[in-house]
């Protein structure tokens, strides 16, 4: 079974992907990492990488040529990536939601924490209102680029088959819920063969 886990900022997707990935031997492929080192390859910020990406295709076509391949070539994995349920359409779409503030909070928190390893990315990111702000800039040009590209909007919930929203539960209280809802979509799976 193949997972594809998108969802907003500060929802904690990457977290309990991992988790998930981890609790089913699953391998994980994380698409923000591959686009964070594009970016940090060409020595600009991610913001940058997405912002270049408005007029420069490649910048997500390269990425999403491997979502691709991947889905053909391999199974039983965790993908973690906004377009991932578009470019590999039999997994598993499940949608990790939260509301801005709670997500920007929750991003706020952990710059501090790693303060001393911060990245070019969490430049002047030193209040809450201004990684809501980050955020809003990001959906934005995510949205523009994947409509402009694939016209599709990754955050409308209708094409996903769970949508967790995160903004009330912890890590562990969100992991439990997706993981209870991948256990019976197995279960389904294993049933009809």
């Amino acid at each position: 079974m193949i997972i594809s886990i998108g969802g907003k900022p500060g929802s904690g997707k990457s977290t309990i992907a991992k988790m998930l990935a981890d609790k089913l031997g699953y391998t994980y492929y994380y698409i923000g990492g591959m686009r964070r080192k594009m970016a940090e390859e060409r020595k600009i910020t991610l913001h940058q990488l997405n912002a270049l990406g408005e007029t420069e295709e490649w910048t997500d076509k390269e990425v999403d040529a491997y979502q691709r391949t991947l889905g053909q070539r391999e199974d039983d994995f965790v993908i973690d990536g906004r377009t991932s349920h578009h470019f590999i359409p039999h997994a598993l779409k499940i949608f990790v939601d939260v509301t801005p503030r709670i997500g920007a909070e929750r991003v706020f928190r952990d710059i501090q924490k790693k303060r001393a390893h911060r990245t070019d990315e969490d430049k002047g990111l030193t209040t809450i209102q201004a990684v809501e702000q980050s955020h809003r800039v990001r959906i934005a040009s995510d949205k523009l680029r994947y409509h402009k590209y694939y016209d599709i909007d990754v955050y409308d919930t209708k094409q996903y088959d769970f949508v967790l929203d995160t903004s009330t539960l912890n890590v562990q209280e969100s992991f439990e819920k997706l993981y209870d809802f991948v256990s019976k979509q197995g279960k389904k799976e294993r049933n009809k063969s």
